[in-house]
């Protein structure tokens, strides 16, 4: 988990981000002051302070849960010519398990969407992952496509100082 999309950060402009993700993307806006752009699988947001600014990269999402829908054609071709075939599913556990060959592990922060979906954090490169976790009683196993234990969202940037407020403020609830 570097916290870039090929090479791509968070903080890099749209300019950036389309020189190395290319030019098919839909642009959204609600407004002269935020912005992002979808990629399929990954999303990138931008604000400013004014039409008169430059736009300032905010951070970016990676919408896995996307795949149990559309498969492999939801993700941008530059991705899918480095990293190939992509699952319907990406399994928390295995993302957990392919972490730790690399030496990285994941810490659980409390999270408003608890227990449904767990938010858990690699600090080092400040990557947000969110997987659908539990079933409400009387549901079936899936939420749309996606089912129990699937990585729903990967994020980036979260900062200790988020990590440290959603401790602060859910802390209490358990998952």
């Amino acid at each position: 988990m570097s916290g870039t999309v090929l090479g791509a950060r968070p903080t890099d402009g749209p300019d950036q981000v389309g020189a190395i993700l290319g030019s098919d993307f839909a642009e959204n806006s609600v407004n002269d002051h935020s912005m992002w752009r979808d990629y399929g699988l990954v999303e990138f947001f931008w604000g400013r302070e004014s039409p008169d600014h430059p736009w300032e990269g905010h951070h970016f999402s990676l919408q896995v849960h996307r795949l149990s829908h559309w498969g492999g054609s939801i993700v941008n071709k530059e991705i899918r010519e480095r990293y190939g075939r992509f699952d319907r599913h990406l399994r928390f556990d295995k993302l957990q398990r392919l972490l730790a060959r690399r030496g990285l592990g994941l810490e659980d922060v409390p999270d408003v969407n608890a227990p449904e979906f767990t938010l858990h954090w690699q600090p080092a490169s400040e990557v947000s992952v969110t997987a659908f976790r539990k079933r409400e009683w009387g549901r079936n196993r899936r939420r749309g496509n996606s089912l129990v234990g699937d990585v729903y969202r990967i994020s980036s940037s979260m900062t200790a100082g988020q990590v440290a407020w959603n401790r602060a403020r859910y802390g209490h609830q358990s998952g």
